[in-house]
């Protein structure tokens, strides 16, 4: 049951980033980016088609091997994660690293580049999507989490058992 809740997530997640995905290619590409704060944030429609700051550009083979290797390993992981309560903070990383990186595939596999469309103006951060935000941020909270609430003896669930 806990499975198909954590499938269920995933597809809703993912399904939130293919429709704002599919709403900045139906309203901003070919337009002027449309200001929400103005010289600080705004919409703006770009097609990636490299990885983060736009770095290996055209090697869609690279990312799509990537990409599913890294589901296989976190879904791997999270296969072997204990069922307690401390350990909710991982699942729900799992959760979004997923999302995130299935939603960014859909894109590689389906168009060839990668929607982006939030904008940051005063950093001039790189455009990103909803899928990068998931990703991002479950990141960094997956590495607080290891650097400050997990200690080294939480993770033996993932050591390989000895045939005895």
């Amino acid at each position: 049951m806990k499975q198909i809740k954590v499938f269920a997530a995933i597809v809703i997640f993912l399904a939130a980033d293919q429709i704002s995905k599919a709403a900045a290619v139906m309203s901003l590409k070919g337009r002027e980016g449309i200001s929400i704060l103005k010289d600080i944030f705004e919409l703006q429609y770009v097609e990636n088609r490299g990885a983060a700051f736009g770095i290996l550009q055209n090697q869609q083979w690279l990312f799509f091997v990537i990409t599913v290797l890294a589901v296989a390993l976190l879904t791997f992981a999270y296969s072997k994660l204990p069922d307690e309560k401390k350990y909710r903070p991982l699942r729900f990383c799992y959760v979004f690293l997923c999302a995130g990186a299935v939603g960014n595939l859909i894109d590689r596999i389906f168009r060839g580049y990668v929607v982006d469309f939030f904008y940051f103006k005063p950093i001039n951060f790189p455009v990103f999507n909803v899928a990068d935000i998931y990703v991002t941020v479950s990141m960094t909270v997956l590495f607080f989490l290891i650097l400050i609430y997990y200690k080294e003896d939480d993770f033996a669930f993932l050591e390989k058992r000895k045939q005895v």
